[in-house]
């Protein structure tokens, strides 16, 4: 990894690179996970033991979250000292500081569910087959796949394709399909980043969105014949292991 890529790693809290504005003294609070509670929960397996990995964790925030939900068995892996330290305070110890590559060897057929939440848009398309080909053997049988990534086709996507130096590549659902194919995924699903409902605001939000693409799609739609389209600036992906 390249020395520039890893000074701005070992700064991203410093930064205001993580997005956190956590209080140490009140910890996590779930209400502030939505995504993660409205969303993320309904892609999992109900059972509670299944064994989970979760790349590029940052300081822990859905670790935090499963571990509320009641998985018991949780793993992260992070890059960035800084945000492993933060985790270890705010009380997960489950979190190792690591690089993910060396971390992910000898880990064949080991999870049945591995997060790449925000990670796959900063690896080079080497770096991106690689960790992608890791990540397929640690998976067990018919093991899940879970990707947060920008998002190429949306309206204001490349906000976030360029809202970060370290930022490498970006998607679009043809390209994520491509991409998790060629490396033995199936039954692939790509989801908008919709305004999640949990109060007045968001209601309002959520119509103004609907309202307000509706246009867009119907002209995206004329060009291309594609009814089904995402035009948020990330997309959810899933993926299943052969």
């Amino acid at each position: 990894m390249q020395d520039w890529k890893q000074n701005l790693y070992n700064r991203y809290l410093t930064s205001g690179q993580s997005g956190t504005n956590i209080n140490l003294n009140t910890g996590f609070v779930l209400d502030d996970y939505q995504y993660f509670s409205r969303v993320i929960k309904h892609h999992l397996p109900q059972k509670k033991d299944i064994k989970i990995l979760d790349l590029a964790c940052g300081y822990g925030a859905l670790i935090y979250c499963l571990k509320q939900f009641g998985y018991k068995n949780i793993e992260g892996i992070d890059i960035s000292l800084e945000q492993v330290e933060l985790a270890h305070k705010l009380g997960l110890k489950e979190i190792k500081c690591q690089n993910i590559m060396g971390f992910l060897v000898d880990k064949s057929d080991a999870f049945d569910v591995i997060f790449l939440m925000d990670i796959i848009e900063h690896l080079d398309k080497k770096e991106l087959f690689s960790l992608l080909d890791k990540v397929f053997l640690s998976l067990k049988a018919n093991g899940i796949i879970v990707i947060h990534c920008p998002n190429g086709e949306g309206i204001f996507g490349m906000r976030i394709r360029y809202g970060d130096l370290t930022h490498e590549n970006c998607f679009t659902p043809q390209s994520i399909r491509q991409l998790l194919k060629s490396c033995g995924f199936y039954s692939i699903n790509c989801f908008e980043d919709k305004p999640i409902i949990h109060g007045l605001k968001s209601f309002f939000r959520y119509i103004l969105w609907i309202s307000l693409t509706a246009p867009v799609r119907i002209l995206f739609a004329a060009e291309t014949g594609i009814i089904k389209q995402v035009f948020s600036q990330n997309m959810l992906i899933t993926a299943r292991k052969k």
